[in-house]
């Protein structure tokens, strides 16, 4: 008897293959069979009219932290997701010294650089590690509804050697200090990171807007640490970069990855003031495959954009002195307040005077402001945006800013996309989606959490791309599975998922593709201290299996945890 079999549903297996209906039976935490499953199961799930597909591996995350006193793991495992990657960007909490400083240090950077709350860091932070190896400890003693995998963060591994230099750009490291971080990235290695990840980029900058201090890291340094990947025989890259120079910069990150002797992945997404760089930087990537370099970019599923709102950090009135004046009311009080004239009237003559943060932001954006709505429009026409509106009905545009705010009693939010939509609709997305050398991405799961919401990522490869898009072409369902199961997994190294077939981990999905609904964005305060962050929630998936147990039943957790840190790349089935 099998544990449990999935029964009669239609199997997109994540090689691409057209889908096919088949039973998969599971025991313990492998499929064992995939087909004809004769043999009764403990349990089983009816799986007809449904979609049966692996777990979604996210190799783009945040949850540093949030892993060390949260077992769920929200928005990502609300949205199939089974596997995450996290240590993205080059900031993380391990390696650190003790004490208070160095803690200080990169929680501010988290804060800056990936919108965490430092409150709630600090409070959720126990700091019973100091080295990365002890670090993966701490997380793995957590029981979680999803696996984990983790990479080296440099700005944590600089501060680590270089003390104070590390955040700086005074100085480079001493030679002594490059073959220090390449063995300690070398030890993280062989101790279970997947990789090494770093930040080139001027937007990366911490709460106190000091610049990340791998920003200006030498070729020297970057190659030395590259040599402790190649020591250690494993672990992949992860660059982000401004592209300011991009043959210098792309060459770097090939000589990276020649170095290390390892595959390397670099985030992209179209800029409106180079909209057409993704494509030199595609090209070029397709070159040094061309020269035996495995380098791939990721990129997300949508534009990556902002939500505005009264409950989060980018409040378009926040600086308006009569809104301060009630900004501590509940919410519906505060909304009631704000509908009352005169309140109304002041506020918005305050707003119009204001002309830096988000007031300033919004009048250069009215033409790519748009209300988001429930379900949320991500690829909405540039004619259905505040500021063609306001062109057409004369009503100023901050009124409308306002009232819509005030709409689902001050819940509304507002979405203003700021990367992949130069052109006002999704067409460079999917260009780029559909590319060999690049993998779905991006999502940062756990981070910008009162701004952005983009763990729904795989929710929305097969809502929109598979199923509802009305502007432009559509994506295969099967490719778009294949590319966030497989592709993903295999990148970094995780051969052991992304695939229901015998002998694989049994991480599934089993999903009502007809239902399959993403809800608008809501604000909770459940991080700790009372943080603020916001959650997104899905309609459709009836159940997600991880190794074997059942963990989510019509979107609801089962509260069962059989997810675990996974320590380096796992052997392919035989």
């Amino acid at each position: 008897m099998a544990d449990l079999v999935i029964r009669g549903g239609k199997v997109v297996d994540g090689t691409g293959r057209a889908a096919f209906g088949a039973d998969v039976a599971i025991e313990g935490d492998r499929i064992s069979a995939v087909g004809r499953v004769d043999a009764r199961g403990a349990r089983e799930i009816d799986a007809g009219g449904r979609l049966v597909t692996p777990g979604w591996v996210d190799i783009h995350t945040h949850y540093d932290g949030q892993a060390t006193w949260d077992s769920l793991l929200a928005p990502s495992s609300l949205h199939g997701v089974t596997s995450v990657v996290m240590g993205n960007c080059g900031v993380g909490f391990a390696p650190a010294r003790p004490g208070p400083a160095e803690h200080d240090f990169l929680i501010a950077l988290m804060e800056g650089v990936e919108d965490i709350p430092g409150t709630a860091l600090h409070e959720g932070l126990a700091w019973n590690w100091e080295s990365l190896p002890e670090y993966f400890d701490a997380v793995a003693r957590r029981p979680h509804t999803l696996d984990l995998g983790a990479q080296v963060p440099h700005a944590a591994l600089r501060a680590y050697v270089m003390g104070e230099r590390g955040g700086d750009h005074a100085q480079a490291p001493t030679a002594d200090e490059i073959a220090q971080m390449a063995e300690l990235t070398r030890e993280a290695l062989v101790a279970g990171a997947l990789g090494f990840a770093t930040s080139r980029t001027q937007n990366h900058r911490s709460r106190t807007g000091q610049r990340i201090g791998s920003l200006t890291a030498t070729a020297d340094e970057i190659l030395g640490i590259a040599g402790g990947l190649r020591a250690a025989g494993r672990g992949v890259l992860q660059f982000v970069s401004d592209f300011g120079d991009l043959d210098a910069e792309l060459g770097l990150m090939k000589a990276a990855a020649e170095r290390a002797g390892r595959p390397i992945s670099v985030s992209l997404a179209q800029a409106d003031a180079a909209p057409d760089r993704w494509r030199e930087v595609l090209a070029w990537i397709e070159r040094a495959n061309a020269d035996g370099v495995d380098m791939k970019a990721q990129t997300p599923a949508r534009a990556i954009g902002l939500f505005l709102g009264l409950e989060g950090s980018l409040n378009p009135f926040a600086r308006c002195a009569s809104y301060r004046a009630i900004a501590t009311l509940p919410i519906a009080e505060r909304a009631a307040r704000m509908r009352a004239p005169e309140v109304r009237a002041r506020i918005l003559s305050e707003a119009a005077s204001v002309s830096a943060g988000p007031p300033g932001m919004i009048a250069g954006a009215l033409g790519r402001l748009f209300q988001l709505g429930d379900p949320p429009d991500y690829e909405p026409a540039p004619e259905t945006s505040l500021g063609a509106e306001s062109a057409r009905s004369g009503v100023p545009a901050l009124e409308l800013v306002y009232d819509a705010l005030l709409e689902r009693e001050g819940r509304g939010l507002l979405y203003l996309p700021f990367l992949n939509y130069a052109g006002g609709s999704l067409d460079a997305a999917r260009e780029m989606l559909l590319s060999e050398r690049t993998l779905p991405g991006l999502s940062d799961g756990g981070a910008h959490v009162s701004f952005i919401c983009d763990a729904s990522f795989p929710t929305f490869l097969l809502t929109h791309w598979c199923r509802d898009r009305r502007r432009g072409e559509k994506l295969p369902l099967e490719f778009v599975v294949r590319r966030q199961t497989r592709d993903t997994a295999r990148h970094v190294g995780w051969l052991d998922r992304g695939v229901i077939a015998p002998g694989y981990l049994a991480d599934l999905n089993v999903i009502d593709f007809d239902a399959l609904t993403l809800r608008a964005p809501t604000i909770v305060r459940d991080l700790p201290a009372g943080g603020i962050r916001l959650m997104q929630r899905a309609e459709g998936y009836d159940y997600t299996v991880k190794r074997g147990v059942v963990t989510f039943e019509s979107g609801e957790s089962t509260g069962a945890l059989p997810g675990e840190l996974v320590r380096g790349a796992q052997l392919a089935p035989t």
